[in-house]
């Protein structure tokens, strides 16, 4: 089983995403990282040079590669919905959990930065939200409150699984 976890900036798609692998004895995966290590430059810079699009296309490859490697917990980039393909990779191998926080907890969570390079001024992250959510709730199979500590959302995140598997 592929566990996708997707989700806003802030949503805490990493940090919740190791511990689930951990408690669950599989790979972590996060998507972003691993574009980062094999183009050996951050996510803000690929952006910064080369585009969005470039970076989305990269992403799509990369999520290719890892849906092959059964079973796994899997950080998704925010904007993995936006791409048709990737919304049927998602849906094809795996199970798909929105990592769902209101608009204050994202906010507290994360700040204007340039590290992340589609939520670099005040009211970026409203207008993301916004543009996404409607795709993040219409491809997850699940919809998990992941406003609390990351240990909680994880286990919120394995409930979900175990009562609806």
């Amino acid at each position: 089983m592929i566990l996708y976890l997707i989700g806003p900036p802030g949503s805490g798609k990493t940090t919740v995403g190791r511990i689930v692998a951990e408690r669950l004895g599989v790979p972590f995966v996060d998507l972003d990282a691993e574009i980062e290590r094999e183009e050996g430059r951050a996510v803000a810079r690929i952006f910064a040079e080369d585009g969005e699009e470039r970076f989305r296309e990269l992403e799509a490859k990369k999520l290719a590669e890892v849906a092959a490697a059964d079973p796994a917990v899997v950080a998704c980039g925010g904007g993995i919905v936006l791409e048709p393909a990737n919304r049927v990779t998602l849906r094809a191998t795996g199970t798909v959990v929105y990592l769902h926080a209101p608009l204050e907890v994202l906010r507290e969570r994360v700040r204007p930065a340039e590290d992340r390079p589609l939520i670099r001024r005040e009211g970026d992250l409203e207008r993301l939200l916004a543009e996404r959510e409607a795709l993040y709730r219409e491809f997850a199979a699940h919809v998990v409150d992941a406003s609390g500590p990351p240990g909680e959302v994880a286990a919120r995140v394995e409930d979900e699984l175990r009562w609806r598997a």
